[in-house]
């Protein structure tokens, strides 16, 4: 077993639990044991946009300093740290390219941080678990695959955080084949649709509730248009508008028609045979079950 760190980040604990034990199931079953810190923080979710920004950066680097310490007690073989939320992903790395390409903001962020056992060396690597998949090869993903995904059209939603800025993103920003060549490998036939990266209205969820259904509602009917059974994500925020948001779209749009929206590691599991413990689907709404046994994918 290769074992690689693992930031989960708070929504993986709560809300997005099943995305957390697809993941898991679906890491062992390829060789990876994915390790948690003993202590973690919040990474601080939203990446700062004002100039003045170094105590928004302390949060994600104090996580990279407990991957440097997992490194150096041999709990893990790297100084890589696996991410799946986007919303993490995006904000630990781009902390630490500040942390690497800025000395007078990396000077600044270890003069606060004096108290910390350890004094950040700016050595490790942010991944996300989709990433980890394409290093392992998509030819070893399919060799895993059990029940082939025949039959299920599935849209690949990207959204902001994984593709932007430039520099930052998992794949080419204008055209990403990460989660294509993902779902290539699970058997599944990938739909492109125009909507794949636009904004489902993140955080604004809270207070525009409207306006995010508005958007969601959008982002739905080009994949539906396009001729998607289910969408497929990577941030639990996405699947959350997407997914829970559908009753908010229902009453704004009365014509609408439900999407199963669920996770790609759900798909893997689902593909690798895994069980119902691993792909929880249980957790999703709309609930994905009645299509899956539609398509003769679940009994």
């Amino acid at each position: 077993m290769t074992r690689l760190a693992y930031y989960p980040g708070c929504t993986l604990k709560t809300n997005a639990r099943n995305f957390e034990e697809s993941t898991m199931a679906t890491a062992e079953a390829l060789g990876l044991e994915l390790v948690e810190p003993s202590r973690w923080n919040c990474c601080g979710t939203v990446h700062a946009l004002a100039k003045d920004d170094v105590m928004h950066h302390l949060a994600p680097i104090r996580n990279l300093i407990r991957v440097e310490e997992m490194n150096a007690g041999g709990s893990v073989d790297s100084k890589k740290v696996v991410t799946l939320c986007a919303m993490c992903y995006n904000t630990l790395k781009r902390s630490n390219q500040v942390f690497n390409q800025d000395s007078d903001k990396r000077k600044k962020i270890r003069d606060v941080m004096y108290k910390e056992d350890t004094q950040y060396s700016g050595g490790v690597e942010v991944i996300h678990y989709l990433e980890a998949l394409r290093e392992l090869g998509w030819d070893n993903v399919a060799a895993h695959v059990k029940k082939p995904l025949k039959g299920l059209k599935v849209a690949p939603y990207y959204g902001c955080l994984l593709l932007r800025p430039r520099g930052i993103g998992i794949d080419d920003a204008d055209s990403p084949t990460i989660m294509e060549d993902l779902l290539k490998a699970l058997g599944a036939e990938a739909v492109s649709f125009a909507y794949n990266q636009k904004c489902c209205g993140s955080y604004h969820t809270v207070h525009m509730k409207e306006a995010v259904a508005d958007l969601s509602n959008k982002i739905l009917e080009q994949a539906k248009a396009a001729g998607a059974d289910i969408l497929a994500t990577a941030c639990p925020l996405c699947e959350y508008n997407l997914g829970p948001r559908q009753t908010q779209i229902k009453q704004q749009y009365p014509n609408f028609n439900s999407t199963p929206v669920v996770y790609f590691t759900q798909l893997m599991a689902l593909a690798f045979g895994l069980g119902d413990e691993a792909t929880a689907f249980e957790a999703n709404k709309p609930d994905p079950r009645p299509l899956l046994r539609e398509k003769g994918l679940l009994e």
